[in-house]
């Protein structure tokens, strides 16, 4: 047995910053509104033709994999989450593999939206810890810009959703004190529809009838959140998450150095922060700058967190996320 190891991180966002003034232009909305609901200040989308969901993922990896001194032909796998591929099929993940030139390895694509990194971290994790691959790229990337209602009839949607990508290289550690020491996944299906996109889909809004109809007012191709909900089902699940690792691995509150959480919104997070009695150093956020990119949001805030040297050796780092399905999860790391 062994465990699993970050040894390399990268992020990509788009160029094109989109702040809440500009949005205000096009939506009836303000900067006050926006940022007392969700904390987002600005967002990032792509430009039209100049990036993909797959692209961003594959510049990303590029960076993830350099930092790791991991050589491209000894990665043995892919997990892409994504809960916005570039084709309805096939998924993002084959088309890295062919992308960055790798080997015929495995790719495998993840849809647990805001859940994705967590359960594509999850996956390598187990790959790696049974000894059948020893080095796997996991990358979490999203374009939500060209699929939001960007009029004041989806602001309560629209203002949240920024486009990017995040990648790690997950290689072999032996040392079973340090790396991955524990993932914890749930779902509860019987709120999917609180938190859903419905079409186009294969079970009840056909993609053949919504061009037949050709509806203006037909919203099932737009994000729906009843935010509510969603909220406090967030709060509930993040805590019983972060506790269910801690106990697992014997850990108390107190053992940790860097919480995570899945950028979805800042009140979230200031709410975890508060019950667990964490320090401002001691949870990591950037949906001010990015917005919520779903599956990509860990991966770019554990990029930038390392980054700026809140991360070091020997540190318990806690990953955490809650979204559509409902889908929630966990990871536990010693760094």
């Amino acid at each position: 047995m062994y465990h699993s190891k970050i040894a390399g991180l990268g992020y990509y966002v788009p160029e094109n910053v989109v702040t809440n003034d500009d949005l205000s232009k096009i939506i009836d909305t303000n900067d006050e509104w926006i940022q007392e609901r969700t904390g987002i200040q600005e967002r990032r989308h792509i430009i039209k033709g100049e990036d993909t969901t797959t692209s961003m993922g594959v510049k990303a990896a590029k960076i993830a994999i350099e930092r790791s001194g991991v050589a491209k032909e000894d990665i043995d796998f892919v997990v892409f989450a994504t809960l916005s591929p570039d084709y309805y099929f096939p998924g993002p993940g084959v088309l890295v593999q062919r992308d960055l030139g790798l080997r015929t390895v495995g790719a495998l694509d993840v849809r647990n939206q805001c859940s994705g990194f967590i359960y594509a971290l999850s996956v390598a994790d187990q790959y790696i810890k049974t000894g059948m691959y020893k080095n796997i790229l996991v990358i979490g990337s999203e374009v939500h810009s060209t699929g939001l209602d960007m009029t004041s009839r989806g602001r309560g949607v629209s203002v949240i959703f920024g486009d990017g990508a995040g990648a790690a290289i997950l290689s072999r550690e032996e040392d079973l004190t340090k790396g991955i020491l524990s993932t914890h996944l749930h779902s509860e299906g019987q709120h999917a529809e609180e938190l859903i996109v419905k079409a186009p889909g294969m079970g009840g809004r056909w993609i053949t009838d919504i061009l037949a109809d050709n509806d203006p007012d037909d919203e099932s191709y737009f994000p729906y959140m009843n935010g509510q909900f969603v909220f406090k089902n967030a709060v509930v699940r993040f805590s019983e998450v972060i506790n269910e690792g801690l106990q697992a691995n014997n850990l108390e509150v107190s053992d940790i150095d860097m919480l995570i959480p899945h950028q979805a919104n800042l009140r979230i997070s200031q709410f975890i922060q508060k019950k667990f009695n964490l320090t401002d150093d001691q949870v990591f956020n950037n949906i001010q700058k990015y917005g919520n990119t779903t599956a990509a949001s860990i991966p770019i805030a554990l990029t930038e967190a390392w980054e700026q040297g809140k991360i070091k050796s020997g540190d318990t780092v806690i990953l955490a996320a809650f979204g559509s399905g409902f889908t929630w999860g966990s990871a536990i790391i010693k760094w």
